[in-house]
């Protein structure tokens, strides 16, 4: 890895960092946790003089926690990162200070698309459907964890570990479609809710108790009169929502 392409990755990591650590402080009492996951982690972001060192954005490490202590581990590094300096065995959470870190990891949820929003098409106006849609969404996720500890009174610290993720990915799933001689050209002889089989791709965003995403996908209604369905593999534009049940 040449010097500018090295640059641009600490540029885009310093990014990266900059919009999780925003995104954790607007959900601090949503997305919280009793314990930093063991495991592998890039380091993001770190306001603590002793840590902002040797964590430069990027850099990967083992971490695990223990009480308010942070026990670290390097990672492989690259020849770009092998002069950084040497990661600390272990650093205790302070009052004032916090760390942010990320992981990567693919994404298997099962979601509810409590709406789907089609636009308007063959003289049928824009339409809101509520039908029951359920969804198996499949897809890779990024999640920040931000690290900190409050003092408590007498002098006892606890460690507070907030995390957020965004994902992106696949979905598929089944779900039912109002039909009605209007929207299949007159083909269909009466009102029925028919059975679709749906598909598309989503952009999530996870604050560990809840899970909500922005979809866009297309509906294949099956039977006689999935043929002359005005919406049949028509893009709509919907909403993704799931309950965290771990």
């Amino acid at each position: 890895m040449d010097h500018r392409a090295f640059y641009l990755q600490r540029m885009a990591a310093r990014w990266t960092g900059a919009l999780g650590g925003g995104m954790l402080a607007g959900c601090a009492a949503v997305g919280q946790l009793d314990q930093l996951p063991e495991g592998q982690y890039r380091a993001i972001q770190t306001n603590e003089a002793t840590l902002r060192q040797a964590l430069p954005p990027g850099r990967p490490l083992y971490a695990r926690q223990q009480g308010d202590t942070l026990f670290f581990r390097a990672d492989s590094l690259s020849p770009a990162q092998a002069k950084w300096p040497s990661l600390p065995a272990f650093y205790r959470l302070r009052p004032g200070h916090h760390v942010v870190v990320a992981a990567r990891r693919f994404d298997l949820d099962v979601f509810t698309i409590p709406f789907k929003i089609r636009p308007s098409r063959g003289g049928v106006p824009l339409q809101l459907n509520t039908n029951f849609n359920a969804a198996l969404y499949l897809g890779r996720r990024l999640d920040f964890y931000h690290l900190t500890s409050h003092q408590l009174l007498g002098g006892r610290r606890q460690p507070v570990v907030r995390t957020t993720g965004l994902g992106y990915g696949l979905f598929t799933g089944l779900g039912s479609s109002l039909i009605t001689p209007d929207f299949t050209r007159q083909q269909a002889v009466t009102e029925y809710e028919g059975f679709v089989v749906h598909a598309g791709a989503a952009a999530i965003y996870d604050a560990h108790i809840f899970n909500l995403g922005l979809a866009i996908g297309a509906d294949h209604l099956l039977g006689p009169d999935g043929r002359s369905w005005i919406y049949q593999h028509k893009p709509w534009f919907g909403v993704l929502f799931g309950l965290d049940l771990n």
